[in-house]
């Protein structure tokens, strides 16, 4: 492996490790991904022995500045474009209401044995007697090779221990599209309710990395077979199942919701449209209703749905910031472009989804191409086609009328002073008259077609204008 370490740090750690005669390795996912072919930027260095002080060595040869974590037992430095962390070589143990280990000084062999996954113990010898060494006790590269998530000792104690690893499990299976190993689904299987010993923070933070993941159904898939998914995220699972009234049925919303996923991330890496994604059809276990001769139907199940979005925010403990608003207003109007793609378009139609959409009207349009998952080849075809065309209206539309993050030209203050009124009522029903003119193309979005429009719904209501703010 003494091609792969050509980056300059470690020279330098491999010098200080021959001066102070302390053995050294570079352990974890920087080997992996090495093996891999992946990037990385993050290197995990265990020290035999004070990793804080032969950090502060590597330091001041790199002439960098070094972060210590006395409570943790570790340091970390920045160099060029490598984030590199030293500790000393670990053992752990646990207890069963906590996954946070009690730690001793250990060996490699220790340090080895208390990493999640075979493929996460490879250590690489930095010391120059043997640089380069590849030390793999549990068969981490014949894992790799098999595309296969094994953990180094018995899963059922590995699970137990720290059930974050069950989700880091699913995460690199999804990321790497890798299998996890029979007998460590059996275990997550057995551990599942430990999860709930984790932090929602940590959960989530896996979860966000599934859900980045290329095909990030993989996931899902298996945190729902393993009723992992029904622990941490029911509001997904209750999407799950088919039910037939009169012999007709309803598609598989869970598995609808996936493939919907799986389609937005061919064309967007933006984690938050994705989570719209997720849950577009959130509401749809809520809303069901079976209508006799016509069959099932989800009325509302996109306002219902907005509605459910902050409190599944707050629950999972993502951002209730623009973020979640970003995903709120995408599942509210989720079926909008859809119903245009479907009809006759109308200018009025286009103005009103621009107008609420604003500057989200491309993540829109994206999250409702990814929602068509039928099978018929030729539905496929006249969506696509419907969808073109919604977007060629939507964008003369937007050249012509200029109503994304519209403003309205004539203000409540405008109007106030026009007619000399305080603010009110008769403020309120002008200002929704404009815009309602606007948007139904019955005036032209300027200011000076709107002055004109106000003055003649003022008078229309009986107000005057000022003599004064009469328009020349």
């Amino acid at each position: 492996m003494k091609q792969h370490l050509k980056h300059p740090v470690f020279k330098v750690i491999s010098d200080i490790s021959g001066e102070m005669d302390v053995d050294a390795y570079v352990i974890g996912g920087f080997v992996r991904d090495l093996h891999l072919n992946r990037a990385s930027k993050d290197i995990d260095v265990v020290v035999i022995g004070n990793g804080i002080a032969f950090a502060e060595k590597v330091a001041a040869k790199l002439k960098t500045k070094l972060s210590v974590f006395k409570n943790f037992g570790t340091a970390m430095l920045h160099y060029r474009d490598l984030e590199v962390e030293f500790v000393g070589a670990r053992k752990e143990s646990y207890r069963s209401d906590s996954r946070k280990p009690i730690v001793e000084n250990g060996t490699l062999e220790d340090d080895q044995k208390r990493r999640d996954f075979t493929i996460n113990a490879l250590a690489i010898a930095l010391h120059p007697k043997q640089y380069g060494e590849l030390i793999d006790p549990f068969g981490g590269i014949a894992d790799m090779e098999n595309k296969l998530i094994r953990t180094p000792l018995d899963p059922v104690e590995t699970f137990s221990d720290d059930p974050l690893r069950i989700m880091r499990a699913i995460r690199f299976a999804t990321q790497l599209e890798f299998t996890i190993d029979t007998a460590a689904i059996e275990a997550i299987k057995t551990n599942t309710e430990r999860i709930r010993i984790v932090s929602q923070e940590r959960i989530t933070d896996e979860l966000n990395k599934i859900i980045l993941s290329r095909k990030p159904s993989i996931g899902f898939e298996l945190l729902f077979d393993t009723g992992l998914l029904h622990i941490i995220f029911p509001q997904m699972v209750a999407l799950h199942g088919v039910e037939y009234i009169n012999g007709k049925g309803h598609k598989d919303n869970f598995y609808h919701t996936l493939q919907v996923l799986d389609n937005i991330c061919e064309t967007t890496g933006d984690l938050w449209l994705r989570w719209a994604a997720i849950l577009h059809d959130i509401a749809k276990p809520p809303t069901k209703r079976f209508e006799p001769g016509h069959g099932w139907t989800f009325h509302g199940h996109e306002d219902k749905g907005a509605r459910m979005v902050p409190k599944i925010f707050a629950q999972l403990k993502l951002p209730l910031n623009e973020k979640m608003k970003f995903v709120q207003k995408l599942v509210q109007l989720h079926l909008r472009p859809i119903v245009l793609a479907q009809e006759t378009i109308t200018d009025s139609a286009l103005r009103r989804l621009l107008f609420e959409a604003g500057d989200d009207i491309e993540g829109l349009m994206l999250l409702c191409k990814a929602d068509v998952t039928t099978k018929n080849e030729y539905k496929i075809k006249k969506y696509r086609g419907n969808f073109e065309l919604v977007q060629q209206k939507l964008k003369e539309v937007e050249e012509r009328d200029r109503i994304r993050n519209w403003q309205p030209p004539v203000t409540g203050l405008d109007i106030m002073e026009l007619f000399g009124i305080k603010e009110g009522r008769e403020v309120g029903i002008i200002k929704n008259q404009i815009r309602e003119a606007i948007l139904e193309g019955d005036i032209q979005n300027s200011r000076e077609a709107a002055i004109a429009f106000t003055i003649q719904k003022g008078e229309e209501i009986g107000l005057k204008v000022v003599e004064s703010r009469k328009p020349e």
